[in-house]
């Protein structure tokens, strides 16, 4: 496996980190979903600092990914239902 090193700027700093190839253009996505995300709660509400910022930013993906996972659950647990009754 090729590995690549790599910087992705994330509130505006700097982060250097040695990445799978295949991983490269999802981790850079996510830097650049991270950066949108800091923009528009910069845009909407008050804040001090980035550290502000950076934790309203964790906040929401963390509700996202587990609203994402229950989600997830149900449809695996319908589909299980589903697949009995056939």
């Amino acid at each position: 496996m090729d590995e690549l090193a790599i910087t992705v700027k994330i509130a505006d700093r700097p982060y250097r980190m040695t990445v799978k190839a295949e991983e490269e253009e999802v981790i850079r996505k996510a830097a650049r979903l991270i950066n949108e995300k800091i923009t528009e709660y910069a845009n909407t509400y008050a804040f001090n600092d980035n550290q502000d910022l950076l934790s309203m930013v964790s906040l929401w993906f963390s509700t996202t990914s587990l609203k994402a996972q229950t989600e997830n659950r149900t449809d695996h647990d319908d589909l299980i239902t589903d697949l009995k009754t056939l």
